[in-house]
């Protein structure tokens, strides 16, 4: 019979097998997380305090940069600290929270990318309707239409995931609370568990990956016919940064969570991780301004406001 007492923590042991590394692990993300949130709140002042930055394009980025900042802190502080402290324990309450809010930022974080393709897709496509269409109301609403999302899901990948019973040695193969991971370490029958989430999951990321590939392919035939070259290279390097900022995130999801039936080593998952949930947020400040002429132009303007503030 299964001891099916209910587990009052778990052990994190993802990159546990490279102890030389855990030092290194734990300054490599104290750096990222630091510059991850000083990146995003440069970006979040830069936008705030440049009048001609008040456009739907840079209030989406604002709430990006915003939901990059919340989405790394559930991660990596507590990931640091992991490494350098070897406090690997993690209470079940505070391993459910973090699923929850990593799963509701990281969907939140997918139709963020969507909505952003899509009002990109309408300025270059649609630019003489692109000020009625993308009206404030509807940008408010789609931003919060994006976090009721995330919301939704990670409710259910949540509590599908706690609806489990633990047992054995309560060892998670991960440096957080992912939901594979933690549903890898249940001792129940989960392939209900599985096929919800690849349906959920998977579903999430097609849905949002295909309007975002969708959106970018009307608009690099827009940019190919425009007449003028001025026109094309201003439009491609606006878009280049979206592509490439979406191509990693989405690359990277879509390998973890939309793939039926695969399965890779723990210490690939892990480094995988890496990438989508602590690298990227970091990124996407760095990729928005440097191929952004009127982000780069307002930074000129007050730099060194920035330079005390930054």
């Amino acid at each position: 019979m299964e001891n099916t007492t209910k587990v009052m923590e778990f052990i994190l042991v993802g990159f546990k097998s490279h102890p030389r590394l855990q030092i290194l692990l734990s300054v490599l993300f104290s750096i990222v997380y630091v510059v991850t949130v000083v990146g995003n709140a440069c970006m979040i002042l830069i936008i705030r305090t440049d009048s001609k930055l008040h456009t739907p394009m840079y209030f989406f980025l604002e709430n990006l940069s915003v939901l990059d900042i919340c989405y790394s802190s559930v991660i990596t502080p507590k990931a640091a600290l992991t490494f350098s402290l070897g406090r690997r324990v993690v209470s079940y309450n505070v391993c459910a929270s973090q699923m929850f809010f990593f799963s509701l930022f990281g969907t939140a974080e997918a139709f963020f990318l969507a909505v952003m393709a899509y009002d990109r897709f309408t300025a270059i496509c649609n630019p003489l309707l692109y000020q009625i269409t993308m009206s404030k109301r509807l940008c408010v609403f789609l931003v919060v239409g994006s976090y009721l999302s995330g919301c939704m899901n990670s409710t259910i990948q949540t509590g599908f995931t706690f609806s489990l019973s633990f047992c054995g040695p309560k060892e998670i193969n991960h440096f957080f609370c992912d939901v594979p991971a933690v549903t890898h370490a249940s001792c129940s029958d989960t392939r209900v568990n599985k096929i919800v989430m690849l349906a959920v999951c998977g579903s999430i990321i097609v849905g949002t990956a295909l309007v975002v590939f969708f959106s970018y392919g009307y608009i690099i035939i827009t940019i190919a016919q425009m007449p003028s070259a001025e026109s094309r290279h201003k439009a491609f390097s606006t878009c280049s940064s979206h592509m490439l900022a979406v191509s990693l995130f989405f690359g990277t999801v879509f390998f973890m969570y939309a793939q039926p039936g695969t399965t890779s080593s723990p210490d690939k998952s892990n480094t995988i991780s890496i990438l989508y949930t602590i690298v990227i947020p970091m990124l996407n400040p760095f990729i928005y301004t440097l191929r952004n002429t009127e982000v780069k132009g307002s930074l000129k303007k007050r730099k060194g406001l920035f330079l005390c503030l930054c």
